[in-house]
């Protein structure tokens, strides 16, 4: 009897028995993923993570939104507005892990609000050029090597030197070591301005440092010790250019009181009053604010002036604290003059870093 072969039955979209793959190999996954995606399991799988999602996105987009009467929630969230981002990675590994559709599709809204709130700041926004330097930096009132602190900025290439927290014991050796690479300066209390160009119509700003029913009482010398904030005029080869320098209340976290701010933002008001009535057009801030520019309370300051590391920074430029910085604090702000690049300097003995920038006309 004849034996009779059967041909092997083979799939028009697969290599057969070759093992090479057919034509419809390549779609395999994609269709797989699509029909898993339409079955109703993986959409069931992580609420807990969906709703998270949703929920992150929400504090982030709404962020003005939540109250600060109390303890200063909101101050506090938008201090660290963009370390939020850091719970996506996580919620995303966790919504992979349940195999959650619908986790990773409420993802989107978290991360679509990052981007648009942060995603500017990820790339160099520098440009070359620049007719001024200037530099900021919150020294510490402890800090132990002022004359090396004081080497260091001078080092940096300043036009316009601004030191904030400078204590009345390093006071004269700031002086010293500053002196012949700026000419020109003044201090006011607890703040100073270093120029290599002429400085003139120095006075203190009042930003109600004192306040309260005994502030009248305290000495004329006491509250000139103390102050906290001054305006000069510099002279410059396109004309006159205010500079502001501040230092702003301290911020507390404490079990009572929450993110206390009470005193930074009656500064932060009273700054913002004094730059709005500013003449001169041309104008820079620099200081230590104690928050960043995302606080609800800078407003009045934002809404008036521009911030040069988000105008011509490279990434958030993060300044506090020095060891592990976390926040930019420290600030540098313009009108009427443009931003052309902002860095963070290398650390000193002071527990914030130097902020500088290059502006021009």
């Amino acid at each position: 009897m004849a034996r009779t072969d059967t041909a092997a039955t083979t799939d028009p979209t697969d290599g057969g028995e070759s093992g090479q793959a057919g034509p419809g190999a390549r779609y395999a996954g994609p269709r797989r993923a699509v029909r898993a995606l339409r079955r109703p399991e993986p959409w069931k799988r992580g609420p807990v993570l969906a709703v998270s999602a949703l929920l992150l996105g929400a504090v982030m987009l709404l962020h003005a939104r939540i109250p600060n009467g109390t303890g200063g929630i909101g101050s506090l969230v938008e201090t660290f507005l963009p370390w939020f981002g850091l719970f996506v990675p996580v919620l995303l590994a966790g919504a992979l892990w349940r195999r959650s559709a619908s986790a990773v599709v409420a993802l989107l809204l978290p991360v679509t609000v990052w981007l648009g709130l942060f995603g500017g700041l990820l790339g160099d926004r520098s440009r070359p050029g620049g007719d001024l330097t200037v530099v900021s930096h919150n020294v510490r009132a402890g800090n132990p090597d002022p004359a090396g602190t004081a080497r260091d900025l001078a080092a940096s290439g300043a036009d316009l030197l601004a030191l904030e927290e400078i204590s009345e014991r390093a006071r004269g050796t700031y002086e010293k070591a500053l002196a012949k690479a700026y000419p020109y300066h003044t201090v006011m209390g607890t703040v100073g301005l270093w120029s290599r160009l002429p400085l003139s119509d120095a006075r203190p700003v009042d930003i109600e440092t004192d306040f309260g029913p005994l502030a009248a009482t305290k000495p004329a010398a006491a509250r000139t010790a103390e102050n906290r904030a001054l305006r000069a005029t510099v002279a410059t080869a396109h004309g006159p250019l205010a500079v502001y320098v501040a230092h702003l209340g301290s911020v507390r976290v404490t079990p009572r009181t929450g993110f206390w701010t009470g005193s930074r933002d009656r500064n932060a008001q009273a700054l913002a009053e004094a730059v709005a009535a500013e003449k001169n057009e041309r104008l820079v801030l620099l200081g230590d604010f104690n928050g960043t520019t995302d606080d609800r309370v800078f407003a009045g300051l934002t809404s008036r002036l521009r911030s040069v590391q988000a105008a011509a920074g490279d990434g958030f430029g993060f300044t506090w604290p020095a060891r592990f910085p976390v926040a930019r604090i420290d600030q540098i702000l313009v009108r009427g003059v443009q931003p052309r690049s902002s860095w963070v300097l290398p650390a000193t003995d002071s527990d914030h870093l130097p902020v500088a920038a290059r502006i021009s006309w």
